[in-house]
């Protein structure tokens, strides 16, 4: 216990976190079962490492309440709008190195608003790759919902006119300080993985929602891959942005950005096993074409 009790002081120092004494007692426990946990996965072999992070004092039905979608969404698109070439795609690609395309990871806080993040950071990539600036911007449903609210709202102000909150509220749009705007939601058919792979080589990033399970939130490195999360679109759950792909001991994955701050993960980015519709992450996957 003592040791366990170390472990979670050091932790606390470097998250600068307080509790009561209660409090106390309660957190050292769920911390003390989660690094169990992660210790018990790292022992096995696994495609990827578990580690811990500012998520370790808390529990799964915790974490989901602040920082996951409400089940279900409805977001595919049976059939989509992207139009895929045949190839031949490059073996790997990630537009982080292609230019200045992608803005830095984001922390949502404790607010299930991922959808923001994935939303505003496609928007950014592909104004950026349109126009060669890229800006911060912020929204306010799955990417697909809000990109179409963007279509029709007549633009998105950027993050320096309209500071993200982190919290439910009215939204204060000006449509006279509106920085980009979205001519066409391009939805990529449902399951359709190859069309993602598509959109990523040959156009930009791509929002893509998934279901994430126990396991994620203590998500270190390596592939992501689990049999415990489901791969239809009723269970999806939280929403990023594909930024690349590429391949690690003959397994094929995503690059993904996530928004729970470069803290998390490898520098707020995780990889996830591509081509086998991994907790459904090509159930509902869009991107916008900007109007520059």
């Amino acid at each position: 216990m003592f040791a366990d009790e170390h472990h979670f002081k050091s932790w606390m120092s470097q998250h600068d976190k307080e509790y009561g004494f209660e409090d106390y007692f309660q957190r050292l426990q769920i911390f003390t079962e989660n690094k169990k946990r992660i210790d018990r996965h790292n022992a096995g072999k696994h495609s990827f490492r578990m580690g811990l992070n500012q998520f370790s004092d808390m529990t799964f039905a915790e974490f989901k309440k602040h920082y996951l979608l409400t089940e279900p969404q409805n977001c595919s698109a049976t059939k989509g709008s992207h139009v895929t070439s045949n190839g031949p795609y490059p073996p790997s690609i990630d537009w982080r190195t292609k230019g200045n395309y992608v803005t830095p990871v984001k922390n949502q806080g404790a607010c299930g608003s991922c959808w923001t993040f994935s939303t505003t950071g496609c928007l950014e990539s592909v104004t950026a790759i349109a126009t060669g600036k890229l800006l911060l911007y912020i929204t306010s449903g799955l990417p697909s919902h809000a990109f179409e609210y963007i279509k029709y709202n007549k633009g998105l102000m950027t993050e320096d006119d309209y500071p993200y909150k982190g919290y439910d509220d009215t939204c204060r749009f000006k449509p006279e300080r509106a920085a980009a705007f979205v001519k066409e939601v391009v939805n990529i058919t449902k399951y359709d993985e190859m069309g993602m792979v598509d959109a990523v080589a040959n156009h930009n990033p791509v929002s893509l929602a998934y279901e994430v399970t126990s396991d994620f939130m203590h998500y270190q490195d390596g592939v992501y891959t689990s049999t415990q999360c489901h791969n239809t679109t009723d269970m999806v759950n939280h929403a990023v942005l594909a930024v690349g792909y590429g391949e690690e001991n003959g397994t094929p994955y995503w690059i993904v950005k996530n928004s729970w701050g470069g803290g998390w993960g490898m520098k707020g980015y995780f990889y996830i096993e591509r081509g086998k519709n991994m907790c459904g992450l090509a159930a509902c996957s869009s991107y916008p074409l900007p109007l520059v």
